[in-house]
């Protein structure tokens, strides 16, 4: 067994809780979970709900997934299988950053809105994430 996995698990988890909110609305609005390496992925239901229009706000479009610690957000299983390479990149710097990865993560993002760049295709976790899994 490797003994760093519960220590990233453990370091990751203030951001892997935000995620874990998503597994009950997303099962009772006919959704579906399911751990693919260590990794549970919600898909359907509330959580397509969200990532179509709750997402809006910052992300016009919607977002196809979304990395939460360890728990992956996904429109529908295509979407994950589709995604999954891009998206355990953003898993990687949850379990390197720690609590810190969303505070960064927006950060990031609203210091580039702030100077007019494209605050989600500039910030440097998803450049890190399109370079390694496009």
């Amino acid at each position: 067994m490797n003994l760093h996995r519960p220590v990233k698990y453990l370091w990751a988890l203030p951001t892997t809780a935000v995620g874990l909110l998503f597994v009950v609305p997303t099962l009772l609005t006919r959704g579906r979970a399911q751990w693919i390496d260590g990794v549970l992925e919600l898909h359907g239901g509330a959580t397509a709900w969200f990532l179509r229009r709750g997402t809006n706000l910052w992300l016009p479009g919607g977002a196809a997934a979304m990395t939460l610690g360890h728990v992956v957000l996904g429109l529908d299983a295509p979407t994950h299988a589709r995604t999954r390479a891009h998206e355990r990149v953003h898993v990687q710097q949850c379990e390197r950053w720690g609590a810190l990865f969303l505070p960064a993560y927006l950060l990031c993002s609203g210091v580039l809105w702030c100077r007019r760049r494209d605050a989600y295709r500039a910030n440097p976790f998803e450049q890190e994430a399109y370079a390694k899994a496009p």
